[in-house]
C-alpha cells in the first residue's frame, strides 16, 4: 500500500467511530432517514453514503478502488466540516448528530 493510499485509509478509519453493523442498525431508523439532502429520490445523500461506508468497512485494505478511496476522502471531508458546525447544548437527538451517524461518526461515542 502507498503511502498516499495508507494516509487515507488512517484518516477514513480515525474519522468512521461506528462499526459497519452498528451503522446498518442506525441507517434502518426512523431517524437516520429523517435527515440530510435529497436530490432525485427519497434517500439522502448522507444515507446513501452510509452504505457505502458499510461497504468501505468490511472490505479489506489491499482492495480498494480509485472510487473507494475518493469517497473516503469524501467522508473524512464531510465529518471534519460537519464536527465544526456543533450546536450548543445536549446533542443526543440532534439533527447534526444524526447527520454525522449517517457518514459513520457518532459524535457522543468513541470507536466501538
Amino acid at each position: 500500500m502507498s503511502k498516499d493510499v495508507k494516509s487515507v485509509v488512517d484518516e477514513f478509519d480515525a474519522s468512521v467511530n461506528m462499526t459497519a453493523k452498528k451503522l446498518q442498525s442506525w441507517l434502518n431508523t426512523e431517524e437516520s432517514q429523517s435527515v440530510g439532502q435529497k436530490k432525485d429520490d427519497d434517500e439522502s445523500i448522507g444515507h446513501k453514503s452510509g452504505k457505502r461506508i458499510i461497504d468501505l468497512l468490511q472490505n479489506k485494505e489491499d482492495n480498494y478502488s480509485d472510487d473507494d478511496l475518493s469517497h473516503m476522502k469524501k467522508v473524512v471531508s464531510y465529518i471534519h466540516r460537519h464536527s465544526a458546525q456543533q450546536p450548543e447544548g445536549d446533542l443526543e437527538h440532534t439533527r447534526w448528530r444524526y447527520s454525522l451517524m449517517n457518514w459513520g461518526h457518532d459524535p457522543l461515542k468513541a470507536k466501538t
